[in-house]
């Protein structure tokens, strides 16, 4: 009996860590979504890019999935008279999926490893995105 509970701990302990690294590729790649539309804002300063993707990255706990991200890029986009459409701004936070998933898988699980970080796999579940320029 003693098999069968640590292997539902185990379970239990690497559903939490999928769970967190999940939590912080999500909460990258609406970082780096959130810089780039603090460029296309003008915003110049790095501290206040940065500020503005960190409310880029609170807006994601508004309601679950990224309409709500999207939604308030759309909204500070049309509030500085940019044109945009809600595709085109969409299609922009995919290709940092990519990327913040690089990022917070070499990152998280070599580290824990005491491996060097080489190049990392993508989470499982998430189709592998191609490597163009964002």
């Amino acid at each position: 009996m003693k098999n069968f509970e640590d292997r539902e701990k185990g379970f239990e302990a690497e559903f939490k860590r999928n769970q967190e690294l999940q939590f912080r590729v999500n909460a990258r790649r609406n970082k780096l979504f959130g810089l780039w539309a603090a460029e296309k804002l003008g915003i110049q300063p790095e501290d206040a890019a940065n500020a503005y993707a960190g409310k880029v990255v609170e807006a994601d706990f508004e309601k679950p999935g990224d309409s709500d991200v999207i939604a308030k890029v759309q909204k500070d986009l049309a509030a500085k008279g940019i044109r945009s459409f809600r595709g085109a701004v969409a299609d922009r936070i995919e290709p940092r999926w990519g990327r913040s998933a690089a990022t917070a898988r070499g990152g998280i699980t070599d580290r824990a490893r005491g491996v060097s970080p080489g190049i990392p796999a993508l989470l499982p579940g998430k189709p592998r995105l191609g490597s163009s320029a964002v």
